[in-house]
C-alpha cells in the first residue's frame, strides 16, 4: 500500500499553522480531491478513446463528434497540467455552513458532490472581493501557497466577529503582499490566488461595449487582462470559440513570451494571443519608418480608407458591347448585363472572392438567353475573348501589389486620397524595391482584408476544377452502370438522385483551403498596451471585431508617442463608441523607494499623470552609479541571489547572460524583474525612461556613461 505524500508542508518557522486544529479538515478535502482527479481523469480518457474509435461520421455528425474530442481533450490536459496546486483556497459564509473550495476549475466527485467551485463562478467571486468594508457574506478566507505540488504557508482573513471563533490562523502579512517579495522568473508568475478586490471587479465586468482599464506601472493590468480573457471566455456564451472567440494583442514578442502559460494555466487554450506585426504576413520582416512626417500620414485611419477606392478602381464593368459566338447562336452581352454580374457581388465579401461570384452570375445571364441553359454555359465559359473581358474587368488581386501602387504610382494615390496635398503624396512616394515598414502594416492590412489572400483565391479555383473533374468521372462511371444494369427494377438509377449525388462527393480528395486564424471576425479583443496604437492601428483590430466588444488595458501616461486626449475621445474618433472606464491606482509591483524616484520624471512631461500609490517597500535606495561598475553590480547581485531575474535596458553593447536581459526602454514595457539597471537614461524620452524604472519588483540601479 502506497502512502500519499502530505499536503501541507510548512517550514519549521511556521509550525504554529501545522496543528491538526487548523489544517485536518484541509487534509481531508484535499485527500477527496486527489482520488476525484484520479477517477475523473480516468473516465475521461476512456471517454477519449471510444470516441476516437467511434466511426467519425459526415456532416454535422463529423462535426459534432470533433468538437467532443476537443473538450475532452482540453478537459484531459487541463486536470493533468495540474496536482492538488488546482485548488486555490477555500472560503467560509457567516451562516456556518461548511466551507466552500475556490479551484482554477470546478471538480466534483462520483456522487456529485462538489469538490471545487470554478474560480470564475458567480458564487467564487467573494473569494476575490470581499473586504472588510465589504465581506460579501464571509466570515473567513484561507489562500494558499504551493511550492512544487505542495502547501507551504496559508492565510487567513476574517471579516466577522464569529469568525474570530472558528480555526484560522491570523498573519500579519496577507497572501498578496506576501507574493509580491518573490523572485521573477523568464515567465509571468502564477497570480490567479492572490487577485484583489480592486482588479476582481474589473475581471467579472460584463462585455459588451468597450471596456478601459486605465492604471499605472505596477497596478495589474496585464494580470485583469489576462484573467479577464478567461473569465469573459466562460461566463459569456457569446465570446465561445465557435461565435468567433478572443483575440489578445500584446506589444512584442518578449511580451508575449513572458504571458504564453498564463491562459493555458486558466484552462484556456483556444485564445489567439499575437502582436500588431503578427496579423500582416509583412509584419515579421518590416523595418522602422523613420521619417515623422511619413510616421504622421501612415498612422491616420483616414489613410486606410483610401484601400476602398484603390479596389474600386479595378472593379469596372465594360463600357462596350460584345458578341460570345456559341454552337447555337450568338449571345450578346452588353454594359447592363455586366452591372447585373458584378451586382451579385455580395456586401463584406473580399475583391477575390466575389470575383468567382460575379463570374458564375455573368454565365447564367448569358445562358438565360438560350433554351438549353446549362449545355450553353459550359460552352460560354469557356470563351476566351469573354474571359479576357472578365479578367481585365475584375482581375485577381495582390494586396501588397495594389499598395506598392500606391506608394509608386502619385496619380493612383491622388485619385484614391484626394485629401492629401500635393507635397504629402510626394512623401508617400518610394522605391518599389523599399521594404515594408511597421508603418505600413495598417495599409497592408486593410488591403489584405478588402482583397483577400489571392493564393486562397486560385486554390478555391483549383478546388473547384478538382471537384467538377470529379464529378464528371464519377457520372460517366454511372452513365456504364446503369447501360449495363439488367435488373428488373434498373436499380442503378438511383445513383442519379440528388441525395446520392451528393453522397458521392469525396471531399477528401480535394485541395484544402487553410484559414487565416487571425482574420477574424473575433467576438471580444483584449488589447494591452494600448495607448500606444495609432489610428490606423486601431482600424486593424476595429475590423475584426463588428461587435466592438473590446477590453483595452494602457496608461496614457506611458504613451510612447504622446497622448492629450481622453481615451473617450481617442476611441470615438476610431469608431468605438460605448466606453466603460476603470482605473487601477494601487502600485503592487514597484517599491516605494523606485517610485518615489520615478514619480517628478514623469510629472514632468504629463502632469496629469495616474501615478500610481506603491503599498511596499524593497528597503533598497535607487542607487546611482557609473556604467563602468556594470558588471561588478551584475556580478555581485547574482552572488547574493540563487533566483530571479535581472535586466539592463539602454545599454546595446551589452550582451545578455543567463538570468539577466538586455533590452530596449521600448522592449522592456510589460515585462518585470528583480533588479534593473539603465544605462544612460538621461538620452531617453521622460516616458521612456519612467517605463523602464518601473520594471524593477526590488532594486533599481542607474548608471551614466560621461
Amino acid at each position: 500500500m502506497t502512502t500519499e505524500t502530505p499536503v501541507f508542508a510548512l517550514p519549521v518557522r511556521l509550525s504554529a499553522k501545522a496543528q491538526p486544529s487548523l489544517i485536518a479538515a484541509d487534509e481531508h478535502h484535499f485527500d477527496a480531491i486527489r482520488e476525484s482527479l484520479r477517477t475523473t481523469i480516468t473516465d475521461l480518457e476512456s471517454q477519449l478513446e471510444n470516441e476516437l474509435r467511434a466511426p467519425g461520421g459526415t456532416g454535422q455528425a463529423a462535426m459534432d463528434r470533433d468538437l467532443e474530442v476537443h473538450r475532452v481533450s482540453a478537459r484531459v490536459r487541463a486536470l493533468r497540467r495540474f496536482g492538488l496546486d488546482v485548488c486555490l483556497g477555500r472560503l467560509v459564509a457567516d451562516d456556518g455552513s461548511e466551507p466552500v473550495y475556490i479551484g482554477r476549475l470546478g471538480l466534483t466527485d462520483r456522487d456529485g458532490r462538489r469538490l471545487l467551485l470554478d474560480w470564475r463562478s458567480p458564487a467564487a467571486e467573494p473569494f476575490f472581493g470581499a473586504t472588510h468594508g465589504r465581506p460579501m457574506g464571509l466570515a473567513s478566507r484561507r489562500r494558499y501557497r504551493w511550492t512544487l505540488g505542495r502547501i507551504t504557508d496559508y492565510w487567513d482573513e476574517v471579516f466577522t466577529a464569529e469568525g474570530l471563533e472558528s480555526t484560522v490562523a491570523l498573519d500579519d502579512q496577507s497572501a498578496f503582499i506576501a507574493s509580491l517579495g518573490g523572485s521573477r522568473s523568464p515567465q509571468m508568475r502564477d497570480v490567479l490566488g492572490t487577485i484583489q478586490a480592486d482588479q476582481d471587479a474589473i475581471v467579472r465586468a460584463g462585455s459588451r461595449g468597450a471596456l478601459v482599464v486605465d492604471g499605472g506601472p505596477g497596478t495589474g493590468k496585464t494580470v485583469v487582462a489576462l484573467h479577464r480573457t478567461a473569465y469573459l471566455l466562460y461566463s459569456d456564451p457569446r465570446l465561445e470559440h465557435r461565435r468567433g472567440g478572443v483575440l489578445f494583442v500584446g506589444p512584442h514578442p518578449a511580451y508575449l513570451a513572458y504571458v504564453a502559460d498564463v491562459l493555458p494555466r486558466l484552462g484556456e487554450e483556444g485564445v489567439q494571443i499575437c502582436t500588431l506585426r503578427d496579423l500582416v504576413a509583412e509584419g515579421e520582416a518590416a523595418v522602422a519608418e523613420h521619417d515623422p512626417e511619413v510616421v504622421r500620414l501612415k498612422s491616420s485611419a483616414r489613410l486606410v480608407t483610401a484601400i476602398e477606392a484603390a479596389v474600386r478602381h479595378y472593379e469596372r464593368p465594360p463600357r462596350r458591347r460584345m458578341t460570345v459566338d456559341t454552337p447555337w447562336g450568338e449571345l450578346q452581352v452588353g454594359p447592363p448585363d455586366w452591372e447585373e454580374a458584378f451586382a451579385a457581388a455580395e456586401p463584406g465579401m473580399t475583391h477575390n472572392d466575389a470575383r468567382d461570384l460575379v463570374w458564375e452570375e455573368l454565365l447564367s445571364i448569358l445562358a438565360d438567353q438560350h433554351d438549353n441553359p446549362e449545355v450553353v454555359r459550359r460552352a460560354v465559359s469557356r470563351d476566351e475573348e469573354l474571359r479576357e473581358a472578365f479578367v481585365e474587368a475584375w482581375p485577381v488581386l495582390d494586396p501588397a501589389g495594389v499598395v506598392r501602387d500606391l506608394y509608386t504610382v502619385p496619380a493612383y494615390l491622388r485619385q484614391c486620397a484626394p485629401w492629401l496635398e500635393p507635397h504629402e503624396v510626394a512623401a508617400l512616394q518610394r522605391d518599389p524595391e523599399h521594404p515594408w515598414t511597421v508603418a505600413d502594416l495598417p495599409l497592408l492590412d486593410a488591403a489584405r482584408l478588402r482583397i483577400g489572400d489571392p493564393e486562397a483565391a486560385r486554390e478555391r479555383r483549383r478546388r473547384a476544377a478538382a471537384r467538377a473533374s470529379e464529378r464528371e468521372r464519377k457520372s460517366q462511371l454511372i452513365d456504364d452502370l446503369i447501360a449495363n444494369d439488367d435488373s428488373e427494377m434498373l436499380l442503378m438509377s438511383i445513383l442519379r438522385s440528388p441525395d446520392a449525388q451528393n453522397s458521392l462527393d469525396d471531399e477528401a480528395v480535394l485541395p484544402r483551403i487553410q484559414p487565416d486564424e487571425l482574420a477574424g471576425p473575433f467576438a471580444h479583443i483584449v488589447v494591452d498596451e494600448a495607448q500606444e496604437l495609432t489610428d490606423a492601428q486601431w482600424q486593424m483590430l476595429v475590423q475584426r471585431n463588428p461587435s466592438r466588444s473590446f477590453t483595452i488595458v494602457g496608461d496614457r501616461a506611458q504613451a510612447r508617442r504622446g497622448f492629450a486626449e481622453s481615451w473617450e475621445e481617442r476611441l470615438a474618433r476610431v469608431g468605438i463608441g460605448q466606453v466603460t472606464m476603470a482605473s487601477l491606482s494601487v502600485n503592487y509591483r514597484t517599491p516605494s523607494e523606485v517610485m518615489a524616484e520615478a514619480e517628478p520624471v514623469i510629472r514632468a512631461a504629463v502632469a496629469d499623470a495616474n501615478v500610481p500609490t506603491s503599498i511596499r517597500s524593497s528597503g533598497i535606495a535607487v542607487y546611482y552609479g557609473a556604467r563602468p561598475e556594470l558588471d561588478v553590480l551584475l556580478a555581485d547581485w547574482i552572488a547574493r541571489h540563487d533566483e530571479g531575474v535581472a535586466c539592463v535596458i539602454g545599454d546595446e553593447s551589452f550582451v545578455a547572460i543567463p538570468r539577466v536581459r538586455s533590452l530596449s526602454a521600448e522592449s522592456a514595457k510589460g515585462l518585470e524583474f528583480d533588479l534593473v539597471v539603465l544605462v544612460d537614461p538621461q538620452t531617453w524620452s521622460p516616458v521612456d525612461r519612467y517605463v523602464a524604472m518601473t520594471r524593477a519588483t526590488q532594486q533599481l540601479i542607474v548608471l551614466t556613461s560621461a
